[in-house]
């Protein structure tokens, strides 16, 4: 076969920035993997409150939803390695001093929150930058496989990070696992120094401009990426629920400790690195939704069996079905919002569309805190409910075909008065 049209996952590594590009994103997610558990257990075991706990989770994910629109219009203007290094170098030094105030005892909830608060404002940067360059660097014959490995990353860091931050809590303390983290973000940040990125030319008015037009896009004129934003952001407030309950149900009904919580996440992680590895040799193209629908549609009830269990076989058991299902669902929405953005809109849509999806975790989170004060069964019952409905509304607001041409001209006609002319092509060449 002429290597022009190899398929292999060997082939994502000829590409020469691929590699690099690849172990940043692993360590960074690894980080935020770990953070997102350290700060709940962190919480639990100073302030002995799920609220505050819900609360801390909320304040490190939403206030960087809110500034999506601007971070993807920044991506699109000013290049996305120099901004991805910024978001990491952010994110470590918010860690260090809420470490380094908690072992001088001056670490309050009202010294904690805007730590964590102000930490959250770049995460676009780096979350949307790695996702909107992955296109951009390889040639869209290989898109299935390198979000089968870019699903397979959120995996294996889903399963890494918690264990790691439950063990090293059990074994060390909070504030340990939270300097480890801190420590993966710079490694992720010298791993994309002085990586070479595809010139793109996105955005040539103002930056709130700019930003206001990828909100456009993703919220008007993409009906792919508004299903999608209501779909997974369903999902992802039955996962911010989780996130917290989780913890509560370990402690409360199997009595567990934090080694236990982790490891249980940890299954989840595998068993959604398990599917992805295999679904990502398939091609996903026509059957989205049906990957998206199915996936979501198993992990709710997967999800539902959490809410009345004492048992840690059945919590195991659970994470793992959870975890396995997620892996097809991954794979559908990656490439889906690749086959259905137009290329010069990358930055901008990407940062808004991921924004969007990513927005049901902090809210979420921010509601488990009185759902588990009413009853942690109800609590679980309701994150399952968040994710049946989200299978169920699946095939009403996601569109059946591509639409790509519809939607691309859309983008097209917006981009008519703009002086700079915009190439679709852009990625492949870029992509070499």
């Amino acid at each position: 076969m002429p290597s022009a049209k190899r398929t292999t996952y060997p082939d994502l590594f000829r590409i020469a920035t691929f590699p690099r590009l690849a172990s940043s994103v692993v360590l960074a997610r690894t980080a935020n993997a770990m953070m997102q558990l350290a700060l709940v257990l962190f919480v639990l075991q100073r302030f002995h409150s799920p609220t505050l706990a819900g609360l801390t989770v909320f304040l490190a994910i939403a206030p960087g939803i809110a500034v999506s629109p601007i971070a993807g219009a920044l991506l699109d203007r000013h290049g996305r390695v120099r901004l991805i290094i910024l978001d990491y170098a952010v994110g470590a030094l918010s860690l260090f001093l809420i470490a380094g105030l908690d072992a001088a005892g001056r670490l309050t909830p009202a010294v904690l929150l805007p730590i964590v608060t102000v930490g959250a404002l770049t995460y676009s940067l780096s979350n949307s930058g790695a996702r909107s360059l992955l296109p951009l660097i390889v040639p869209n014959r290989l898109w299935d496989r390198a979000n089968a490995l870019d699903s397979m990353a959120y995996a294996v860091t889903g399963a890494a990070g918690p264990a790691l931050a439950g063990g090293l809590t059990a074994w060390y303390g909070s504030r340990v696992a939270l300097l480890t983290a801190a420590l993966c973000f710079i490694a992720a940040a010298l791993a994309m120094v002085g990586l070479a990125e595809p010139l793109t030319r996105g955005g040539s008015r103002s930056v709130l401009a700019d930003a206001r037009e990828g909100l456009l896009y993703v919220v008007v004129r993409n009906a792919s990426l508004r299903g999608l934003a209501i779909v997974v952001g369903l999902v992802n407030v039955g996962f911010g629920i989780l996130i917290v309950a989780l913890p509560v149900l370990i402690f409360g009904r199997v009595h567990g400790d934090a080694a236990q919580v982790g490891e249980v996440w940890a299954l989840l992680g595998l068993g959604s690195a398990l599917s992805v590895f295999y679904f990502g040799r398939l091609s996903s193209e026509g059957r989205e939704r049906l990957m998206l629908g199915l996936g979501t549609l198993i992990g709710g009830l997967a999800m539902a069996a959490l809410a009345g269990t004492g048992s840690v076989i059945v919590v195991a058991a659970g994470m793992a079905i959870i975890g396995l299902a997620n892996g097809p669902a991954d794979i559908a929405l990656f490439s889906m919002r690749q086959r259905r953005t137009d290329p010069a809109w990358y930055g901008r849509a990407f940062a808004v569309s991921m924004s969007l999806n990513f927005a049901g975790t902090p809210l979420g989170s921010a509601i488990s805190g009185p759902l588990i004060h009413l009853g942690l069964t109800l609590a679980i019952g309701v994150a399952a409910a968040f994710l049946l409905l989200a299978a169920g509304l699946t095939p009403l607001l996601i569109p059946k075909t591509a639409g790509y041409k519809i939607e691309g001209e859309s983008a097209r006609q917006s981009r008519r008065d703009r002086p700079v002319e915009e190439s679709p092509s852009s990625a492949e060449q870029g992509a070499g």
